[in-house]
């Protein structure tokens, strides 16, 4: 009962639980382990060896062995030739993730109202729509 989307690679002995949502574009490296119930947005790139037990938002990097949000995927943004100001708008969008003031919902809210980005919108409907999970924030 997983949705995977379109263009996803998942990689040799990874393992994707129950009513998991993987979006489209999205790479899960090899012998990774998704917890039921995850979202992962889309073009995130999952590292091998990584356990997720979160959602990921649209555009991630995860990594590590208890899967943390790294950055990112700036390699797969430019392979699918996103325009540079919005990879910009991303970056600055992250950034503001991350370091901003308030809850992770209150800085993607602030967000929704100063962003001209698709990106960036994309990233905070992932944010702002249904789930019953957490998220991996930057840390």
């Amino acid at each position: 009962d997983a949705i995977v989307g379109d263009r996803v690679i998942i990689v040799n002995s990874s393992a994707v639980a129950g009513h998991v949502h993987v979006e489209d574009d999205v790479i899960i490296g090899g012998l990774c382990g998704i917890h039921q119930w995850v979202r992962i947005g889309q073009g995130a790139i999952i590292g091998a060896l990584t356990m997720v037990t979160n959602d990921v938002i649209p555009h991630a990097l995860v990594q590590g062995p208890r899967g943390r949000l790294d950055g990112l995927n700036l390699v797969g943004l430019k392979r699918r030739g996103v325009d540079r100001k919005d990879i910009t708008a991303l970056r600055a969008a992250f950034q503001m993730l991350k370091d901003g003031e308030g809850t992770f919902q209150d800085r993607a809210r602030r967000l929704k109202d100063e962003t001209e980005s698709a990106y960036v919108r994309q990233m905070v409907d992932f944010i702002l729509g249904d789930t019953d999970r957490n998220f991996l924030t930057p840390s």
